[in-house]
């Protein structure tokens, strides 16, 4: 009966933060979608992307290499956020280079929490188990984790987190880099398409892109629950 209890608190606080999470990405949607319709605050965002294009060009290998850390640093820090440099380089480089540098970014960030989370494994002295918030999203592990499981979680939750639970569980480098690859494009596809939108001033388009998105993750994220839930 306890366990029956806890199931269920816990699946309460998920659906909480689940629809948290949902209602914070539509929040930040319709506030740049409703600044983008006020016509000073458009010309002045305009402004910055021209005053930073030249920079950016006169620097091209520095400033790809500088957006690529940010990236990186975005995947390893939840509150940082590399969003508000994809319009700078969405109006700088265009859609497909900037797909690939962020795309890049979140990968390197990924490894670093990877070989964090392996490093505490192979380090008794440091090792005193995942954090609370890592360790939350733990099934009861019976068996190895899958392919299929850390795509989940990397599908699911802040990039932070499943690099930091598979260094920690030892799951195989090549395993967690094809799911980090394979989730990490669509991601980085849909931030450039957001960022594209602003540069453009299309407030309905970036609306309509935060609700597929916040939708998503949502159903990602009930997913994830259900099945640590069934473990």
């Amino acid at each position: 009966m306890a366990t029956a209890g806890a199931k269920i608190k816990r699946g309460q606080t998920s659906r909480a933060s689940s629809l948290v999470r949902v209602f914070v990405i539509l929040l930040i949607c319709v506030s740049v979608a409703l600044m983008l319709s006020v016509d000073w605050a458009y010309e002045a965002l305009q402004r910055l992307l021209s005053d930073a294009e030249p920079l950016i060009s006169a620097h091209p290998w520095l400033g790809a290499v500088v957006f690529v850390a940010l990236s990186a640093v975005s995947a390893i820090l939840a509150f940082f956020s590399s969003a508000l440099l994809v319009p700078a380089a969405v109006f700088t480089w265009g859609k497909a280079v900037t797909v690939g540098l962020l795309w890049l970014g979140w990968l390197l960030g990924g490894l670093v929490m990877f070989a964090v989370g392996r490093s505490l494994r192979r380090n008794p002295e440091l090792e005193s188990g995942p954090p609370s918030r890592f360790a939350a999203y733990l099934p009861k592990l019976s068996e190895e984790v899958g392919f299929s499981l850390v795509l989940l979680w990397q599908l699911a939750l802040p990039s932070e987190i499943p690099g930091y639970l598979c260094g920690y569980l030892g799951v195989p480098f090549r395993t967690y880099v094809l799911a980090l690859a394979l989730a990490e494009l669509p991601y980085a596809i849909g931030a450039v398409l957001l960022g594209e939108s602003v540069v453009n001033r299309e407030p309905g388009w970036l609306v309509a892109l935060g609700v597929v998105f916040a939708t998503l993750g949502y159903f990602l994220l009930r997913m994830l629950h259900r099945r640590i839930d069934r473990s």
